[in-house]
C-alpha cells in the first residue's frame, strides 16, 4: 500500500508465480485497468484483496482473481457493476463504499455474496429486490447515501422490515436528502398513501370520482331541468338587452294592464266565460293581458311573455293539474317570479282552480311549490253563493289606476 502502482494488470503478473499468497493490499496507489481485454494471471490461491483508495473504474471487474473471498473496492471512480464481465463464485464480502454507483448491484456474478457496502455512493432510489436477486446475503451497508424521499423509495423503506435486520445502520443513517422539504428526515419516518404512489390506482380513483361527479351533476340538471332555466335566463337577458338599446320612443308606458293572465289552454274555457267577462265588465274597468289578443305579431312567444309581464302591475296565475302539464305555463311562471325578485315587487296572484296533487308537479316546479307554501292563493269556490266574494277580492288585489 502507498506506493505508485499504476497498472492492475502488471500487479497481477507480478503474483502469478507466488504459490501461497492470501492476502494482498494495493491500497492508496495509483492503479488503473483499461479494460484492453488482456488475461489477469493472478495467484489462483489469492482470497482477500484490497484496491481501495485507487484510480479504478467499471473495468476493474476484468480483472480480478476468480477465487477471491474478500474484495475491497472502496473509494475509487465505479459507476457500475457490469454484468456477465466476471464470475467471483467465491466472493463473501464486497466493499463499495464512496464510489460513483447510482443503483444497488445484482448478485448475478457473485453467488456466495454475504456481506456488501455500498455507503456513500450516489445513490437516490434503491432497487427493492436486491435480496431477492442475493438471497445470501446477511448483511447491507447502504446508508449515507442522497436518497431522494419519494414514491419509489416506499419500496426499499418497506424492504428493512422484511429483510428481518439485514440494513447495516438503520435508521440513523438513512436519511432523506431530497427534496429540500424533507433532508434530514430519516426514512423511517417518511410515509406517502398508496393512493398517491399508485399511478394506476390515482387514475381510477380519479376517474371513479369524475364519473359520479359527472353522473350527479347531470341527474340534478334532469332533475331540476338545469338546462331550461339557463336557456330561460338567456333569453330573459336577451329581451332585456333588446329593449335597452331601442329609443325610447318606442317603448311604451311601463304598465300598460293592470294583470297578465297565465293559464293552460285546457282552461281557456274557465277563463273566457268567467275570469275575463267578470274583471272587465261591470265597476271599475280592468284590463287583462291575454296572450290571444295582446301578443305582438313578428315577436317570438317568449319576448312577448315577457313584455306582457313587464308592462302588466300584476301576474294572474290559473293553478289546475293541467297548469303544471304546460310548457308555457312554466314560462310565464318563471318570468314572472323572476320579476318578484329583480323588483322586489308584490305581483304575483295564485288562483287555484282545481286542487293539484304534489305527486302531479314535476321537479322543475319547485318555484311553484315554494310559492304555494309561502304565498297565499284564493281558491276557485264550487259553491256559487261564495263567488261574489272571490271576485271582491280579486279586484281588490288588482286595484291600482293605470298611467
Amino acid at each position: 500500500q502507498k506506493n505508485k502502482f499504476e497498472s492492475l494488470h502488471k500487479v497481477s503478473l507480478m503474483t502469478s508465480r507466488m504459490k501461497s499468497l492470501k492476502y494482498l493490499d494495493m491500497s492508496s496507489n495509483l492503479l488503473r485497468h483499461d479494460g484492453a481485454d488482456v488475461q489477469c494471471p493472478w495467484a489462483e490461491s489469492l482470497s482477500e484483496l484490497d484496491l481501495s483508495s485507487n484510480q479504478l473504474a467499471d473495468a476493474v471487474f476484468e480483472c480480478l482473481p476468480v477465487n477471491v473471498k474478500k474484495l475491497g473496492l472502496q473509494n475509487n471512480q465505479i459507476s457500475n457493476v457490469p454484468r456477465g464481465m466476471v464470475e467471483l463464485k467465491s466472493l463473501e464480502e464486497l466493499n463499495l463504499a464512496s464510489n460513483r454507483l447510482a443503483d444497488l448491484p445484482g448478485c448475478g456474478g457473485f453467488t456466495s455474496l454475504q456481506f456488501l457496502n455500498i455507503e456513500m455512493n450516489s445513490i437516490l432510489t434503491p432497487s427493492a429486490d436486491f435480496f431477492q436477486s442475493c438471497p445470501r446475503v446477511r448483511e447491507l451497508q447502504a446508508g449515507h447515501n442522497p436518497f431522494k424521499c419519494s414514491c419509489e423509495l416506499q419500496a426499499f423503506i418497506g424492504l428493512e422490515r422484511q429483510s428481518g435486520g439485514k440494513l447495516f445502520g438503520w435508521p440513523a443513517a438513512y436519511v432523506c436528502e431530497y427534496p429540500e422539504g424533507l433532508r434530514g428526515t430519516e426514512l423511517k419516518d417518511f410515509h406517502l398513501s398508496q393512493l398517491a404512489c399508485n399511478t394506476t390506482l390515482l387514475l381510477v380513483t380519479a376517474l371513479l370520482l369524475t364519473l359520479v361527479l359527472v353522473a350527479a351533476v347531470a341527474f340534478l340538471c334532469i332533475y331540476l331541468d338545469v338546462p331550461w332555466y339557463v336557456r330561460m335566463t338567456w333569453q330573459w337577458t336577451q329581451t332585456k338587452r333588446r329593449a335597452w338599446h331601442n329609443p325610447p320612443e318606442d317603448q311604451g308606458p311601463v304598465l300598460q294592464f293592470h294583470a297578465f293572465i297565465s293559464y293552460s289552454e285546457r282552461d281557456s274555457p274557465w277563463v273566457k266565460n268567467e275570469l275575463i267577462p267578470n274583471l272587465e265588465k261591470g265597476e271599475g274597468c280592468v284590463q287583462l293581458c291575454q296572450h290571444e289578443r295582446n301578443f305582438v305579431p313578428g315577436k317570438s312567444i317568449v319576448e312577448n311573455i315577457i313584455n306582457c309581464i313587464e308592462k302588466s302591475y300584476k301576474s294572474i296565475f290559473v293553478l289546475s293539474p293541467n297548469f303544471v302539464q304546460s310548457e308555457w305555463c312554466h314560462y310565464e311562471l318563471y318570468f314572472a317570479h323572476h320579476k318578484l325578485f329583480s323588483e322586489n315587487s308584490n305581483s304575483l296572484i295564485l288562483i287555484l282552480l282545481e286542487p293539484i296533487p304534489p305527486y302531479l308537479i314535476p321537479a322543475r316546479y319547485h318555484k311553484l311549490k315554494a310559492l304555494m307554501a309561502k304565498r297565499t292563493y284564493l281558491e276557485w269556490p264550487k259553491e256559487r253563493s261564495k263567488r261574489a266574494l272571490f271576485w271582491a277580492n280579486l279586484r281588490a288585489a288588482i286595484s291600482i289606476n293605470l298611467p
